[in-house]
């Protein structure tokens, strides 16, 4: 098959002819009609996950056809339209056994532990409790921008922070996690506030339903700005870019008794960051984090999708051969794009 491999961290990638993956007796190959291009694969090619061996496939955000099945799947058939969440569990640990795949004792996910989605075909495990059958109407483009971020931030909204209406929610970073959490927020009805350093990506969030938006690179006191729009601070409140400022800023804009869902990925500096532990203290303050989201809850997440309430598809920024995918994973680090970008052609 022909795939995208880095042979080295932060060495560029090439496209490579590699062997065919063969599925496990308890999983599926998918042949990849459609695979989102994340900052969680660049995380991966610059060394930061300890899960990736060399040379790797990334890839996490998928949606396709099965084309072979393993002995054991009972559920799945060859041609079935399917997706799949980016953390896979096992099905027999504690943490699967009380409904929570997400953080699986032997979790799995393409990309990481195994080579991913950005190539012609990728092996699933665990198929029978991992895969998601998509809506005939869905395409697949729209599929593979769920699993990882949509789907994080539905989790982090409706699960983690259950946001209810005319709550107010702030989101800080505008990019496909935030926009994601931002059109979940609004579609159950909250008051969103976006925070960016970027106006473009701010009035992205404008388009896609935030009440007011911030530039936090026009201020020093970017809580105390969120608290001048939503009187006492915001009931929920989401960082989904991942840094150190992003973080204290999004606990500190809370009012009492909030919830700081971090959805970001926190590495490097920023690993272990600084938070007002006075305040969590004095205010009761909760801090959650949103680790992927269950194969069972994504039939909530595609009703409202159905239903018309959440639109996806409007996440997509543009789409790309699997060759452009290449300048796409090793600039992400610039932020410049806007919305999601997926792959579509192989």
């Amino acid at each position: 098959m022909k795939a995208l491999v880095y042979r080295a961290f932060s060495a560029p990638p090439e496209i490579e002819r590699v062997p065919d993956p063969v599925p496990g007796a308890d999983g599926v190959v998918l042949r990849v009609m459609a695979s989102g291009i994340c900052r969680s694969d660049w995380h991966g090619w610059q060394g930061n996950d300890p899960d990736i061996k060399l040379p790797h496939v990334p890839g996490h955000e998928l949606a396709g056809i099965v084309e072979a099945v393993g002995e054991n799947v009972s559920r799945w058939g060859i041609g079935d339209r399917v997706t799949v969440p980016f953390v896979g569990g096992c099905g027999h640990c504690p943490q699967c056994d009380s409904g929570n795949h997400q953080v699986c004792d032997h979790q799995f996910q393409p990309g990481f532990t195994h080579w991913g989605s950005f190539a012609e075909l990728v092996a699933i495990h665990y198929a029978d409790i991992n895969l998601v059958r998509l809506p005939d109407e869905m395409s697949f483009a729209t599929a593979a921008s769920l699993g990882c971020r949509f789907a994080t931030s539905f989790r982090a909204i409706v699960d983690q922070g259950q946001v209810s209406e005319g709550q107010w929610v702030a989101v800080h970073g505008c990019g496909g996690v935030g926009l994601s959490a931002i059109m979940i927020a609004r579609a159950l009805g909250a008051n969103v506030i976006a925070v960016d350093i970027g106006d473009d990506k701010l009035a992205l969030a404008r388009e896609f339903g935030a009440r007011a938006t911030i530039n936090a690179s026009d201020l020093d006191d970017v809580a105390n700005a969120i608290r001048d729009v939503s009187g006492e601070g915001v009931h929920v409140s989401v960082d989904a870019i991942g840094n150190a400022a992003a973080c204290f800023n999004s606990i500190d804009c809370l009012r009492k008794r909030g919830k700081h869902i971090q959805v970001g990925l926190m590495v490097e500096d920023d690993h272990n960051p600084r938070v007002p532990m006075g305040k969590v203290l004095s205010n009761e303050l909760e801090i959650l984090g949103s680790h992927g989201m269950q194969a069972h809850r994504y039939a909530d997440m595609l009703a409202m999708i159905t239903a018309g309430s959440l639109e996806p598809e409007r996440l997509i920024g543009k789409t790309v051969g699997l060759e452009d995918a290449i300048a796409e994973l090793v600039s992400m680090d610039s932020f410049g794009s806007r919305g999601v970008t997926v792959i579509t052609e192989f």
